[in-house]
């Protein structure tokens, strides 16, 4: 018998944008299938009249508190604030810190946001994301050389969120739809530098997110073709057999989260090179 669900206060408390804090505390809250966090994010803390509202907050609904500061006074503050409410509190970066300074034999900087200063790798990331959103669904295909990668497969398979996660990663995508009987473009068959990765899935998972992304409205759209599973499993097959004729590698996203295909893209891309 299932256990009822639980819900629990989380409470994130940064000198930044909260990032690292939301992807630590939704990590460690996925392990524990029957307690649901209820998020509260306070980001860009800073100084105390801030923290005193901040705790404010926590006192009419206390839970677990995590928290990026580097400011040591101000996180010392955020310790005893804890300590006399009886709350767990845990710097997240400070263990990281630790083994840091550790080996590296130098203390850290301490500077607040340093993950999102405009440097070069930051233009880098927003050079990516225009190109990718400027070459979505089989669009500006005479420069596809100047992707890194390249993502082919039928209708619902992922392929936009997957390329947008992979640029803000600072990879440069493309992404260009197999339609059932009609030849993939010359110039993605003629590629050398990009890696042209074909991702599928099973025709019931397909169906599913069709049924539910149905663009009726379309004069003359065959909407129960589009849902129609005998049908996809042949798209299917038909992305197969491009794949398997140009060498290009699939992935099956059937399972997979959109990180989880990056991810194993990105693994192919370094076996690649």
């Amino acid at each position: 018998m299932n256990k009822p669900q639980s819900f629990f206060h989380l409470h994130l408390i940064s000198d930044a944008t909260g990032e690292t804090l939301l992807a630590a505390g939704r990590a460690a809250s996925a392990q524990y299938k029957d307690a649901r966090a209820i998020e509260h994010i306070y980001p860009l803390i800073r100084t105390d009249k801030q923290l005193m509202k901040v705790f404010e907050d926590i006192e009419e609904e206390p839970g677990i508190v995590l928290y990026t500061v580097v400011d040591q006074a101000l996180a010392h503050r955020i310790d005893e604030r804890c300590a006399a409410m009886g709350l767990p509190c845990v710097s997240v970066l400070e263990p990281v810190l630790t083994v840091f300074q550790s080996y590296l034999g130098t203390p850290a900087g301490r500077r607040v946001g340093a993950q999102h200063v405009l440097d070069a790798d930051y233009f880098r990331r927003i050079d990516a994301l225009n190109f990718t959103m400027e070459h979505d669904d089989g669009q500006l295909q005479h420069d596809l050389d100047e992707a890194d990668i390249v993502l082919i497969g039928i209708s619902r398979t992922s392929k936009t969120p997957t390329s947008i996660y992979l640029a803000n990663r600072g990879i440069k995508t493309a992404n260009i739809p197999i339609v059932l009987g009609v030849p993939m473009p010359q110039s993605l068959i003629e590629l050398k530098g990009p890696l042209v990765v074909g991702l599928v899935a099973t025709a019931e998972r397909i169906s599913h997110v069709r049924q539910n992304r149905l663009l009726g409205t379309t004069p003359g759209y065959d909407s129960a073709t589009y849902v129609d599973r005998a049908t996809i499993a042949e798209e299917l097959a038909y992305a197969r057999q491009l794949c398997a004729r140009h060498g290009w590698p699939l992935i099956d996203v059937s399972r997979r989260s959109i990180e989880e295909t990056a991810a194993a893209i990105l693994g192919l891309r370094g076996k690649g090179r």
